[in-house]
C-alpha cells in the first residue's frame, strides 16, 4: 500500500500512541482508577495509532481521501 501518512503526522501518531497505551496499561494494572473498560480502550486506540504511524499507512484517511505524506 502506499503511504498516506506524513512525517509530522507519524510524530503525533507515535507520540499520542503511546501516552494512550501507558495510561491504557496502567489502568489495566490497577494503578489508575479509570477502570478496566477505559483501559483497554485507551490500550486499543494507543497500539492503532502507533501501528498506523510505524508502517504509515491509515485506512481511515485512505477512506476519507486524505493523504498527509505530500506524495501527491
Amino acid at each position: 500500500m502506499e503511504s498516506n501518512i506524513g512525517a509530522a503526522d507519524r510524530r503525533t501518531r507515535i507520540g499520542i500512541g503511546l501516552a494512550l497505551a501507558v495510561v491504557g496499561s496502567t489502568s489495566l494494572a490497577g494503578l489508575l482508577g479509570l477502570g478496566t473498560v477505559a483501559g483497554a480502550v485507551l490500550t486499543s486506540l494507543g497500539l492503532v495509532l502507533v501501528g498506523t504511524g510505524l508502517v504509515r499507512v491509515c485506512l481511515l484517511y485512505r477512506l476519507l481521501g486524505v493523504d498527509t505524506s505530500g506524495s501527491r
